[in-house]
């Protein structure tokens, strides 16, 4: 079966979701790096490889579930609402970005690199902008920036030289209990 096509919602999907929606809230929690107005971490890696290796929504929901709670439970709760859409839509760029109308994602290549370029820009811009509202202040939501930028690249490395050994390893064949 191919990511693209729709798989019926099973035990085994929801299981699967639930821990791809802890190791996110793990990743986006633990390692926090203090930004103004926020926290850089390393949890977008996590979503890039999610949608890459287990589908469009699973990781879609793993990602907004998972860092979510992150801003609930690390403080942060003014930004949940812009957090699960920011990181629905990065999901949704990777997704149409990467996957070939025929055959597999490959990582690296110049396809998921643009995919992973341009959703981390998103989160960038995205996270600036609902900085602006929340705090009413463009001014103060523009020191976001560099650690947004930085936490990008940052994770987009991590989610090449990760993802890269996950493939090699055949990880999206386990996740979806392929032969």
């Amino acid at each position: 079966m191919s990511i693209s096509q729709k798989k019926p919602v099973t035990t085994r999907t929801i299981t699967m979701t639930a821990v791809l929606t802890a190791i996110i809230f793990i990743m986006t929690f633990v390692p926090r790096i203090p930004i103004p107005l926020g926290y850089a971490h390393l949890g977008d890696a996590v979503i890039f490889m999610t949608v890459l290796f287990a589908g469009r929504r699973d990781a879609a929901i793993a990602a907004s579930v998972g860092s979510a709670l992150s801003d609930l439970i690390g403080g942060f709760p003014i930004w949940i609402i812009p957090t699960v859409l920011i990181k629905w839509v990065m999901i949704e760029i990777v997704f149409r970005m990467s996957h070939p109308e025929r055959g597999t994602v490959k990582i690296p290549s110049v396809r998921t690199f643009w995919a992973f370029l341009v959703s981390a820009a998103w989160m960038a811009v995205s996270y600036t902008a609902a900085g602006a509202v929340l705090y009413g202040s463009m001014a103060a939501s523009t020191a976001m920036i560099p650690g947004l930028i930085g936490e990008g690249v940052i994770n987009m490395v991590v989610a090449v030289a990760v993802g890269t050994v996950l493939q090699r390893y055949h990880i999206s064949k386990v996740i979806h209990n392929e032969e």
